[in-house]
């Protein structure tokens, strides 16, 4: 397997309401372990927790297991919320992954809990420390708050 060349360590997919980042993200990822590269992290399945998508999960490579990451208490209008305990336990996952080595971290978005610097963001340094590059999509209304965070990685 040859060295992953990168430009940057770390590269955000800007994308807007109609856009379909999942599908650019998986297939590069296809691409990347076809060629015998290894990325690591997750590509989410849908766009959201809504009541349209009550399954909000998520594809963690390379194995490619899909993992539920919505709650479902009843509470909230849109059918379900963010399930804080199964993201910190796919952060556990996903940081072993990277100890093990990768030629590429993804992690699936900038959402409101990574802004909030919660979330899969700690991966983010993790992988960037052991020279690894980072691949983020990142929501067009999040892009203010993702341009202050990454500042803070140079």
């Amino acid at each position: 397997m040859g060295n992953f060349d990168a430009q940057c360590d770390l590269a955000a997919v800007v994308y807007g309401g109609g856009d379909d980042p999942d599908g650019l993200i998986s297939g590069f990822a296809a691409d990347l372990r076809r060629s015998g590269h290894r990325p690591v992290g997750v590509v989410q399945l849908g766009r959201s927790c809504r009541s349209d998508n009550p399954e909000l999960g998520v594809v963690i490579l390379p194995a490619g297991e899909v993992v539920g990451l919505a709650s479902h208490d009843g509470r909230h209008a849109s059918g379900c919320r963010l399930d804080t305990d199964r993201l910190a336990s796919l952060a556990v996952r996903l940081a072993a992954a990277i100890e093990d080595g990768a030629d590429l971290v993804i992690i699936n978005r900038f959402g409101r809990s990574e802004a909030e610097g919660r979330g899969l963001i700690d991966l983010v340094p993790q992988a960037l420390d052991a020279d690894i590059p980072v691949l983020i999509a990142v929501p067009e209304q999040r892009f203010a708050a993702w341009i202050r965070f990454s500042e803070g990685m140079n």
